[in-house]
């Protein structure tokens, strides 16, 4: 059986530690850090996905929780972009599985430097604003609900879509969208979408559960990490600059894209020997 030594699932809590950390101060899920951890460990990628999500759950709710005691979290907005990225994940993953992992890599990690871009284009626009005396209610953290509900739908439904083509998402995707779209601190993203990924990790896990993909005693050690860790990452936030937090979000997006475009080129560098090498025989 799998992960079953004290030392393994001592193992397991650390990462948890260290998954709830990153999900406080960035507003991820965490299964970055967690899926290749369970893998080291010769876990299926079907079970560890599944698995991750308990950990992933438990520390997102518990990072939301601490937000919300303090005010920190618009709970709304963070189910809004839930539901919407609940339903168009299913179409992300529908159109995903017919395109090659390799293209489906080197477009995530195009995209998020495009992403990168953007969100540097956004703070210069905004520069541009307030040097005009631009009415400060007309930027993003003060919009009215009424004003934010369609860009919220629009930030789920685009996460979403993203989430399930790419398998991946989570805050990778919503932070810099809220960021860009509704024009709202880092900080303030971060805090939302730590909601909206609590929400979602709900149905994956229920899905997984169905289909008895769970290691429910490794997800829980997981998950318990993840509770101490997100507490931490939470707290930590707004002690941090947002010009802090944004650096360290960039360097997590610019690592994720070379990783992600070196997989793409290597995977499509083997798919050609291989096709010289039928060619040749």
């Amino acid at each position: 059986m799998l992960l079953e030594t004290p030392i393994e699932r001592g193992f397991l809590f650390v990462i948890g530690i260290f998954a709830g950390v990153l999900s406080g101060l960035m507003g991820v899920g965490g299964g970055l850090l967690i899926v290749p951890s369970l893998t080291v460990f010769g876990v299926p990628v079907v079970q560890a996905t599944a698995t991750s999500l308990v950990g992933v759950f438990l520390s997102t709710t518990s990072g939301s929780v601490r937000n919300l005691s303090v005010g920190d979290l618009n709970w709304k907005a963070s189910l809004t972009m839930a539901l919407f990225g609940v339903i168009t994940a299913q179409m992300g993953a529908f159109i995903g599985d017919r395109i090659p992992d390799a293209w489906l890599s080197l477009s995530f990690g195009v995209f998020l430097l495009v992403t990168i871009y953007l969100m540097n284009l956004r703070k210069q626009l905004q520069q541009k604003e307030s040097e005009l005396e631009t009415d400060p209610c007309e930027l993003g953290d003060s919009s009215t609900p009424s004003n934010r509900f369609v860009p919220l739908v629009g930030i789920g439904v685009l996460a979403g879509v993203l989430s399930g083509l790419f398998g991946i998402g989570g805050g990778v995707v919503k932070v810099p969208l809220q960021m860009l779209f509704l024009g709202e601190s880092i900080k303030t993203a971060v805090q939302t979408s730590l909601g909206a990924i609590s929400a979602i990790a709900v149905s994956g896990l229920a899905q997984h559960a169905y289909n008895h993909n769970v290691l429910w005693i490794p997800g829980l050690c997981l998950g318990m990490g993840g509770i101490i860790g997100a507490q931490v990452g939470t707290r930590l936030l707004p002690k941090l600059s947002d010009r802090t937090v944004k650096i360290i979000f960039i360097v997590f997006l610019v690592t994720l894209s070379v990783y992600m475009s070196s997989h793409g080129i290597l995977e499509l560098a083997s798919q050609t020997n291989s096709l010289k090498l039928a060619v040749l025989n």
